[in-house]
């Protein structure tokens, strides 16, 4: 439901509830949204914010997994319940499409691709009163890692004063992503009818968005979850041009491993090596991306992860391939919950054709990419020796499940299991 309050934040005695629509369930003034029309006028803006109900044409809201936060704040009286942002010099840092995929309906169906330009793409529904948000920022950084440093050391990357500084650090464009999704896209790319996943949607998180089930006529949903940041080597507006080369990582979050340099898995020692793919392809003249996705513990949260680590090493006989795969299905009821299904509508987002180098040995993110129609050249798998001795266990099992791999060498005899991914 959503609170009508007053803009010092004091919530009034009026409730109205989401399920409540007018009789003919349509949203009053909602403008026309019509996914994977040929043009952003003719596609419409995505509404979702909460200041005048009647005219949102989306569930849920923007900055999904921070909405309790931006609520508490509005109980608190420190933030207006009626607050609308100034977006004054907030445009993308560079150019990012259109590209000829943003017209196809069944090509992104988890992310809103006009959702860095709402400026330039909906300037009459913005004149017009409606508050639409951007989905998508993307600016300019640098970053600082010392696995870049140990490369420079090393002889393997060099300093050339554009890519990499003469400290090492890394010239970088980032865009993060919220998640949107069109429900009818989303249910057909899992093979199921719209009306069971929106029930399921409903069902399973607490009957927290009644119009899933209440408002057929609103096809677009922004989930309360983590979305995805982008790092772009070289040239941004080369990527997806058809002709540069393209170095890739995609990445799925692992906080333990990422940040804090946990050696139990090798997330971190991947990622860095995928980084330095793709900083290496960008001072040859191509390009490089790594995908940074929100999905600690294969979507299972960080909790499970950490239960099914202890019920790993307390196991009989300790922590063993052969019996990777199941701890996690024992405590979780399934072994991974990604569901790669989704990830590749961001490289339609750039327009993507061909990855030349793929820092990955995952067949399920691989298998994900092929289906896409998207080429991949080169499955370049992590180096032995940047594999953390207690990570073994777990690329033991990988590889023995049927993961991509050039010459690695195993050290158990693992015969059970099924491919996950790094």
């Amino acid at each position: 439901m959503s609170v009508n309050a007053s803009a010092g934040g004091r919530s009034r005695n009026h409730i109205v509830l989401t399920s409540h629509g007018a009789p003919t369930g349509v949203a009053a003034d909602g403008p026309t949204l019509n996914w994977g029309a040929p043009s952003a006028a003719a596609r419409g803006p995505v509404v979702a914010t909460l200041t005048d109900p009647k005219r949102r044409n989306a569930i849920g809201s923007h900055a999904g997994s921070y909405a309790i936060y931006r609520a508490l704040a509005i109980a608190a009286g420190a933030l207006p319940a009626d607050f609308k942002a100034d977006l004054t010099n907030t445009a993308p840092s560079d150019t990012i499409g259109p590209h000829p995929q943003w017209g196809d309906a069944g090509k992104i169906v988890s992310l809103d691709p006009y959702g860095h330009m709402i400026g330039e793409a909906f300037p009459e529904a913005i004149a017009g009163g409606l508050d639409v948000r951007p989905s998508i920022a993307i600016t300019r950084a640098r970053i600082d890692m010392p696995e870049i440093r140990d490369a420079l050391r090393a002889g393997r990357l060099s300093v050339d004063g554009d890519i990499i500084g003469p400290k090492g650090d890394v010239r970088v464009t980032k865009a993060a992503i919220e998640p949107v999704w069109y429900l009818p896209g989303i249910a057909e790319r899992f093979g199921v009818t719209e009306g069971a996943l929106r029930r399921a949607l409903f069902e399973h998180t607490g009957g927290m968005f009644p119009e899933l089930v209440t408002r057929g006529d609103l096809k677009v949903f922004l989930p309360p979850i983590g979305g995805m940041t982008l790092y772009m080597f070289g040239e941004p507006s080369r990527i997806g041009d058809g002709v540069t080369p393209l170095a890739c990582r995609v990445h799925d979050e692992c906080n333990g491993s990422d940040v804090f340099s946990s050696d139990i898995c090798t997330c971190r020692p991947y990622l860095a090596h995928g980084i330095e793919l793709c900083v290496e392809m960008a001072q040859k003249g191509g390009v490089g991306l790594v995908v940074y996705n929100r999905k600690e513990g294969r979507a299972l949260g960080e909790v499970t992860k950490f239960l099914v680590y202890n019920a790993r090493k307390r196991q009989e006989g300790g922590d063993l391939p052969e019996t990777y795969f199941k701890r996690t299905e024992c405590v979780a009821g399934v072994q991974d919950m990604r569901f790669q299904e989704l990830m590749p509508d961001v490289f339609h987002w750039l327009g993507i054709r061909q990855i030349d180098r793929f820092a990955s040995m995952s067949d399920m993110k691989f298998n994900a990419l092929d289906r896409a129609g998207i080429r991949i050249i080169e499955r370049v798998p992590i180096p032995e020796d940047l594999i953390p001795q207690d990570a073994r266990v777990e690329m033991e099992a990988k590889v023995s499940a049927g993961y991509y791999n050039v010459g690695f060498q195993s050290q158990y005899d693992v015969t059970q299991g099924r491919g996950l991914e790094e």
